[in-house]
């Protein structure tokens, strides 16, 4: 029996994609025992959703304490070591590991690590560099990694991890190993994606010149790897408030619903209203309404991100930990087929924060500030030399994590954009004005926007 050690601290944009990959394993003779340095997110509810044989709690962290800490508690003959953002690359990942102890004089394996897609230059390079594809016996060579490594439990009995150390933990039970006769193994078939490095450069002109090389050597394979969308738990929430408004016969509500119901990514549609009625009206038209939003979220000058945040606070408390969340408003009807579903993908294969749909302006762009009047654009210059301004649309769509929305914001602070080209899915329906001319367009739209 092998027993995995997962190391974790506020993993929770990982740990889903993390556990998945473990128990897609084909060896499935093994135990998942988490090890969590007092995570303030969701990381420990999101773990619970799988086979876990159990979580112990570590308070004053150090990687070989943590370590120690879940070894004690483990079954297993063999003991892996894994962090809690690495993600096994595919099935065979522990096989892979395990094989290697068919040599007797053998301490311990450790594991590939490849960036992702969005990795940043420094730590591609690092990776890269250092985890190849050839597989070494190391004999004098005391390097090791914790992050991905397989280990025999009777050899820690012997000589556990230092507990004093603030890191390379790992190299130093290594050396020991190495100094009692025993063999390191680096096992390139036992691989993990990793999106940070082991080391941070300094200079990062010469390390995007190092990684533009190692690309152009390997184009069609290298980082082209990213997290699987298909194991994450995306959820779209569509905050309403007041009346049930119809456009050409149908509810308002009705058009986004459905946009958000057709997506491939989207696993549940959450409706946020103060309205029994219209809550009544939204789980009809096959939207989830599970609670009734609190009159306190419905005044005037309630933001966005305060009815975000205590419509999320209300979903966590019926359990549903989602990874990803899609902001809609009812008031853009208009909205393009694949939008939702492209800017999820953008989101994860890029690593973003948040993704905002936008629309591009290359008019004149004013401002007002304490009464006096001033041009945020480039000025009047030819369009095809002019940089453009960005209008944002975030009820258009807007893919966001929970972590800031927890915080009270909608955005965190890498975002992506995603231009919206179509001059119907910028209108947005809310006065009397807005209804007569969307009466207009919609017919037109919907005959035309499946095609």
């Amino acid at each position: 029996m092998v027993s995995i050690i997962v190391r974790t601290k506020n993993e929770e944009r990982w740990i889903t994609s993390c556990l998945t990959a473990v128990f897609k394993q084909h060896n499935k003779d093994f135990e998942v025992i988490i090890v969590d340095n007092e995570s303030t997110d969701k990381t420990i509810e999101k773990a619970l959703q799988f086979d876990i044989a159990k979580i112990v709690t570590c308070t004053d962290y150090k990687p070989g304490l943590a370590l120690n800490m879940g070894i004690r508690e483990a079954k297993g003959e063999y003991i892996v070591c894994l962090s809690g953002h690495c993600i096994p690359v595919n099935e065979r990942w522990l096989t892979n590991l395990l094989r290697n102890f068919d040599d007797t004089e053998l301490a311990a394996v450790y594991g590939r690590q490849e960036p992702l897609a969005f990795t940043q230059d420094a730590d591609k390079r690092d990776l890269s560099i250092i985890f190849g594809l050839d597989r070494r016996v190391q004999r004098k060579d005391s390097f090791f990694h914790n992050a991905n490594s397989m280990i025999r439990k009777s050899l820690w009995e012997e000589v556990p991890f230092d507990e004093t150390v603030t890191n390379i933990e790992d190299r130093i039970w290594a050396e020991k190993m190495l100094q009692r006769g025993y063999r390191i193994v680096y096992e390139p078939e036992a691989s993990v994606y990793h999106y940070h490095g082991i080391h941070h450069a300094e200079d990062k002109r010469r390390c995007a010149n190092i990684v533009r090389i190692l690309e152009s050597l390997n184009p069609e394979t290298l980082y082209n790897n990213h997290v699987d969308i298909r194991n994450l738990h995306v959820i779209a929430i569509i905050p309403v408030k007041g009346r049930i408004n119809y456009l050409n016969g149908e509810p308002l509500i009705g058009y986004t619903i459905e946009r958000a119901l057709t997506s491939r990514h989207v696993k549940q549609v959450i409706v946020s209203t103060d309205n029994p009625e219209l809550a009544r009206l939204a789980d009809s038209l096959g939207a989830e309404v599970p609670f009734l939003r609190d009159e306190s979220h419905s005044k005037d000058f309630v933001d966005t991100e305060k009815v975000l945040q205590y419509s999320l606070d209300k979903i966590e408390e019926l359990k549903i930990f989602p990874d990803i969340v899609v902001y809609l408003e009812e008031t853009f009807p208009f909205r393009p087929k694949y939008l939702v579903d492209n800017m999820i993908e953008q989101a994860v294969k890029n690593g973003f924060d948040s993704v905002l749909a936008i629309k591009k302006e290359f008019r004149s762009i004013w401002r007002e500030e304490n009464g006096v009047i001033e041009r945020i654009d480039k000025g009047d210059i030819p369009r095809k030399y002019k940089e453009p301004c960005f209008i944002g649309m975030k009820g258009l769509c807007c893919v966001t994590h929970p972590e800031f929305l927890r915080a009270g914001s909608l955005l965190g602070e890498r975002i992506g954009i995603y231009e919206v080209n179509n001059p119907y899915s910028s209108i947005e329906v809310r006065g009397e004005e807005d209804f007569r001319m969307a009466e207009k367009l919609i017919g037109y739209w919907i005959k035309n926007d499946n095609k």
